[in-house]
């Protein structure tokens, strides 16, 4: 999504950056203290230091920026050195100022997803709630911001996309000879949905026409030529009547459709932007994710890509519905791969409507009569303790097989929250707290809060780290002396760099042994998955429409309201049980262990900025502690750097195998799509089958298992090329300039010293905060316990 990538910094590299380019001035913000309204006094203070603190510093860099831009102005050529300084800076001055937190709601219609967006953000019915006769239809994204209105950007499929999709919608609903014409009775649920999307844009009888005709016909709605729709009001209960026909679709036999409800099926994703809320902190996005992706080769992808972008997901299910069924378990299965293969740190369960329970049943279930329980609030509270227990070890098992054990998933505090947004509004059995609405709040200002302190702390460390640099520039005295060569410290980096090159190649190796086991169970196994895929238990019927759905989709078929199909990825699945252990340990985001790659680069850095220090002392710095630890710092900042580029790659390392799969599957697929006549699903399946057992013959399992080495050595390479780039691009600069050619660079004193205060004060912000938060936490256990709303209820 080119909205939210935008959002992202990128320091660019100094040959394709504009030297004299001005820094793009930030907007001043005009209800500052508004933004932090959702949290708590002693979150507040925390948070407006932090904003101070970063806002100072970008001042401070704004300052210093301009100052050397015009001391270098008119000189005709500009080293590369004091182009890496300038651009550096230019870079930190247009940095965002925070990656926003993705919160994602994973789940089936109907769980409550919607339900308990509209309670996070105080407004009842502000989504469409899943009924009887609607249900969302697309991603929505939910965030504040500074503005007084309420704003909401619809994005359409382009016209390529719906063109795409339009051809296998007519290629699902026709036979060869001609269309299923009235016989609707042999539709299955991927035929009635595919009759749905055309009946909606085009009208009844669509779906009996065929591509030319429809590419030729108008669609009923309303379609922008930006494919682009803008809404906005005043009210929240304004703008949510003007959003609600895009983002829900109406039962199939409803007639009372608008002209914006006609163009459902065209839309990618909805983004809302709520004013200044006193509850969501800006700075979080709440995602509604629906089903279980669709059909739509550009929405599918972009249901996966969300989901991977979200830094925690919530996995949604009633309470009726909470301990299992195979949509739920896909979900959660989806949602645990988001941690390998994106940028997924927590993962919980969360149980909704926990408010319905029919109590003399389960006191019958529970065969404790009358004597324990007084009332449904008791019942009520007791069963949420119970499924609290049962679920948070069902939970952590299935994560203990997936990921490492010391990972941060299963360190966190709750796994399972037992949620009822009806009695946050109604308070009849519990209490507000009780229905831990504001609980999950509390949460995501947490998550916000520890980001925002590492992301400022980060960012004046280097702001501060990168201004110390200018006195190389304007010093005939080299950062080294001649106690260490600059060709004896050469030496040592690219000793080191092939030992890091070296435990890079040993911690990938222990992906060999579970990858190739993998490999072996999958060609032991491969025939019974696929059976439990083809073979159906009522047998064909209301299956050959959604088995020529999967084809089409190269073996894979996602419904909004139906479980997900994916071939390959069932294929695939016997080697990800085997490697998914070692995958986590590699790429753990917890602890590091000594065979987790960032352990590597991180040993390499430590090793780096002992010898940088070791050099200053023998070398007799006449700088002080802060401008001796210039190098050390910088070496930081590059290595540091190296975490998003794994994060991106990881992505790709853990797809290819399944992807390798659906590549070598593709023309299996496509014949077994243009099947038809007299059974043709049978034949359909035979086709898979022998086009499997063909690839499969030549080496399937085990191409995939060269392709996913091949993507490890490249990220090997890449971390190494990154890490000498950088590294002798940094000892270039702390090499002597000569002849003092830079002492008349501008003067950049008084902006190092007030970086230098800010950087003292990094602490004090830290600890004030930490003073506070136990005060708050100290008041509130000494407030007296909240009741229940109404006491017994019986």
């Amino acid at each position: 999504m080119a909205e939210t990538e935008a959002l992202v910094g990128v320091t660019p590299h100094s040959d394709d950056f504009d030297l004299f380019k001005e820094p793009v001035k930030k907007r001043r913000r005009s209800h500052r203290d508004q933004q932090f309204q959702a949290f708590p006094s002693a979150e507040q203070s925390a948070l407006k230091e932090y904003e101070k603190l970063e806002s100072r510093t970008r001042r401070v860099l704004s300052n210093a920026y301009q100052k050397l831009i015009q001391s270098v102005f008119l000189d005709d050529s500009v080293p590369s050195g004091l182009k890496y300084l300038i651009n550096r800076l230019l870079a930190l001055i247009e940095k965002p100022p925070l990656e926003p937190v993705y919160v994602g709601f994973l789940g089936n219609t109907g769980a409550g997803k919607s339900s308990l967006i509209n309670a996070l953000i105080q407004q009842a019915m502000f989504l469409p709630v899943s009924g009887e006769s609607v249900c969302t239809s697309c991603i929505v994204q939910v965030s504040s911001g500074c503005c007084e209105q309420y704003k909401a950007k619809i994005h359409l499929l382009s016209d390529q996309e719906w063109k795409a999709e339009l051809k296998d919608l007519t290629r699902l609903l026709h036979r060869a000879e001609g269309p299923w014409a009235e016989e609707t009775d042999m539709w299955d649920d991927a035929a009635e949905e595919a009759a749905w999307k055309l009946q909606t844009l085009y009208g009844r009888g669509a779906e009996r026409r065929h591509y030319e005709d429809l590419l030729r016909m108008k669609p009923r709605g309303r379609i922008p030529t930006s494919r682009t729709i803008t809404l906005k009001a005043e009210e929240a209960g304004e703008l949510s009547a003007k959003l609600d026909p895009y983002i829900r679709t109406q039962r199939r036999d409803w007639d009372g459709e608008s002209a914006e409800t006609q163009i459902w099926p065209l839309i990618k994703y909805v983004e809302v932007i709520l004013p200044k809320s006193a509850l969501i902190p800006e700075g979080v996005v709440l995602v509604d994710i629906p089903g279980t992706g669709d059909f739509n080769s550009k929405r599918d992808e972009m249901w996966r890509k969300t989901i991977d972008k979200c830094s925690v997901i919530w996995v949604i299910s009633d309470i009726e519905r909470a301990s299992g069924g195979k949509a739920h378990e896909d979900l959660l299965n989806e949602s645990i791969k988001a941690c390998q293969r994106g940028f997924c740190r927590d993962i919980a369960l969360v149980v909704t409507k926990t408010d319905k329970l029919q109590l003399q049943e389960y006191l019958r279930e529970r065969k404790m009569g009358n004597q324990a329980i007084r009332s449904q609030r008791e019942a009520v509270l007791q069963r949420n303790e119970l499924i609290k227990l049962q679920r948070t070890r069902l939970l952590e098992e299935k994560l203990k097989r997936k990921l490492p054990a010391d990972s941060k998933v299963l360190g966190a505090l709750d796994l399972v929250y037992t949620v009822s947004a009806h009695e946050y509004w109604q308070q009849a059995l519990l209490t507000e707290e009780e229905s831990e609405i504001p609980k999950l709040r509390e949460y995501i200002r947490k998550r916000l809060l520890d980001k925002k302190r590492r992301l400022v702390t980060k960012y004046v460390t280097e702001a501060f780290g990168l201004l110390l640099l200018t006195d190389t520039f304007n010093s005939e005295e080299s950062l080294l002396t001649e106690h260490l060569s600059m060709g004896g410290l050469r030496r040592f980096v690219e000793e080191k760099m092939e030992l890091l090159e070296e435990a890079i190649e040993q911690c990938f190796a222990r992906m060999e042994q579970p990858l190739q086991t993998g490999v072996q169970v999958a060609r032991t196994s491969y025939r019974r998955v696929l059976g439990a895929c083809l073979v159906r238990s009522r047998g064909n019927q209301g299956f050959h429409q959604t088995l020529k759905a999967v084809c089409l989709k190269n073996g894979v078929y996602a419904s909004r309201t139906l479980a997900r199909i994916d071939l390959n990825e069932a294929l695939s699945q016997p080697i990800y049980d085997q490697i998914d252990p070692v995958f986590g340990t590699i790429f753990r985001d917890g602890r590091p262990a000594g065979s987790a790659l960032m352990q590597h680069i991180d040993a390499f850095k430590h090793t780096l900025e002992e010898r940088m220090a070791e050099t200053g002392i023998r070398s007799g710095w006449k700088y002080d502690g802060h401008k001796r630890s210039f190098l050390i710092q910088e070496i930081s900042a590059i290595l540091g750097g190296l975490e998003g580029h794994i994060l991106r790659r990881k992505r790709k390392i853990y797809e290819s195998v399944t992807s390798s799969i659906q590549n070598d599957l593709k023309a299996c697929y496509e014949e077994a799509a243009q099947i038809t006549g007299k059974k043709a699903c049978e034949r359909m399946k035979d086709a898979i089958r022998r086009g499997v057992e063909r690839q499969v013959a030549d080496g399937m399992f085990e191409r995939a298992q060269e392709r996913m080495w091949h993507q490890f050595r490249q990220l090997k390479h890449g971390i190494i090329e990154k890490v000498k780039s950088s590294i002798t691009t940094m000892l270039t600069l702390a090499a002597p300039q000569g002849d003092g050619l830079y002492k008349e660079l501008a003067d950049v004193r008084s902006e190092q010293k007030e970086l230098e205060k800010l950087h003292r004060s990094l602490r004090e912000v830290a600890e004030n905060a930490q003073l506070r938060r136990g005060m708050q936490d100290f008041l509130l256990r000494m407030s007296p316990s909240k009741a229940g709303p109404h006491g017994p209820k019986l």
